[in-house]
């Protein structure tokens, strides 16, 4: 396994943990329902944790860096959002 879709993976999940935390929070601040937080967060687990799969093994290196970059802007975007 090439060290840059370590790297990159690594990058993804140190911008994409917060993203789901970010998520849970938006939900419970929009639905006020523990049920609708849980489900928000175990599907925004379960895709940044496929994505990382994918990444770490087929992904081509151009598009692994576009997504890290797009999840690391959503971060920021919903960062300064709220």
């Amino acid at each position: 396994m090439e060290t840059w879709r370590i790297v990159a993976t690594s990058v993804l999940a140190l911008a994409g943990l917060p993203l789901v935390l970010v998520l849970m929070a938006k939900a419970r601040d929009r639905t006020d329902s523990s049920g609708t937080v849980a489900v928000t967060g175990a599907v925004a687990l379960v895709v940044l944790l496929l994505l990382g799969v994918v990444m770490l093994t087929v992904l081509p290196g151009a598009l692994t860096w576009c997504v890290v970059g797009l999840v690391a802007a959503a971060l920021g975007v919903m960062l300064l959002a709220s």
